[in-house]
C-alpha cells in the first residue's frame, strides 16, 4: 500500500473498532459485562469505569455479578446503572449487585436490530466520508507534485480499501443482527 494511503486505512480502520466497540455494547438477551463498559462510578471524586472498582463476573447466561472492592460502593455502583441506559433493576445483598437480563420480546429485538442496522450506516458513512476527504487530498497533489495516472491509481487504492471496510462493517452488523434474532 502507497504510504500516502496510510492513514486513511488507519482512519477507516478506527470507524471499524468504533462500531464494534458500540456493537459490544448492545445487549442481545445474554448477559454481556460490555454493556456496562459506559457505566461510571463516582470514586472518591473520579469518575470510574466498573471495572476498576468492582469485579465483573458472569456467573449464569443471563446473569452479572458485580462484587465492589469496597461495601461502600455498592449504592454509588447501583445508581449509575438506575441512571443508565441499561434499562434493567439491579439487585443487591449489601456485598454483591446482580443484574438479571429478562428474556427480550420479539418487538425489542427487532427494534435492537434496527439500532444495529443504524450504527452500521453511521460507520459506512464515517468510511466514505474519508475516502471523499483522501480523494480530495490525492486532487490537490494531482495539481503539483504527482502525475493524474498516479492520482487515479491512487484513488484507485483508495476504493479497495473503502470497499473492504465497508465489507467488514456489513458482515459485523449481519453478526450482531443474527445475534439479536436468534431466540
Amino acid at each position: 500500500m502507497d504510504e500516502r494511503l496510510v492513514q486513511y486505512d488507519e482512519k477507516m480502520q478506527k470507524s471499524y473498532e468504533n462500531l464494534i466497540g458500540e456493537l459490544g455494547t448492545i445487549r442481545a438477551g445474554r448477559a454481556n459485562p460490555h454493556v456496562l463498559d459506559k457505566i461510571r462510578v463516582d470514586y472518591y471524586g473520579t469518575p470510574s469505569t466498573l471495572q476498576q472498582v468492582a469485579n465483573v463476573t458472569v456467573p449464569e447466561p443471563r446473569m452479572i455479578q458485580i462484587q465492589p472492592w469496597e461495601a461502600s460502593l455498592v449504592k454509588e455502583i447501583e445508581k449509575a446503572i438506575l441512571c443508565s441506559d441499561l434499562g434493567i433493576n439491579p439487585t443487591n445483598d449489601g456485598k454483591i449487585i446482580r443484574l438479571v437480563f429478562p428474556e427480550l420480546t420479539e418487538d425489542r429485538r427487532k427494534e435492537l436490530a434496527k439500532d444495529v442496522k443504524k450504527k452500521g450506516e453511521q460507520a459506512k458513512v464515517a468510511v466514505r466520508n474519508i475516502r471523499r476527504d483522501g480523494n480530495d487530498a490525492l486532487k490537490k497533489l494531482g495539481k503539483t507534485e504527482i502525475s493524474e495516472d498516479e492520482v487515479k491509481d491512487l484513488e484507485n487504492q483508495l476504493q479497495k480499501l473503502t470497499d473492504k471496510y465497508i465489507a467488514e462493517v456489513d458482515k459485523a452488523i449481519d453478526e450482531k443482527s443474527k445475534e439479536i434474532l436468534t431466540v
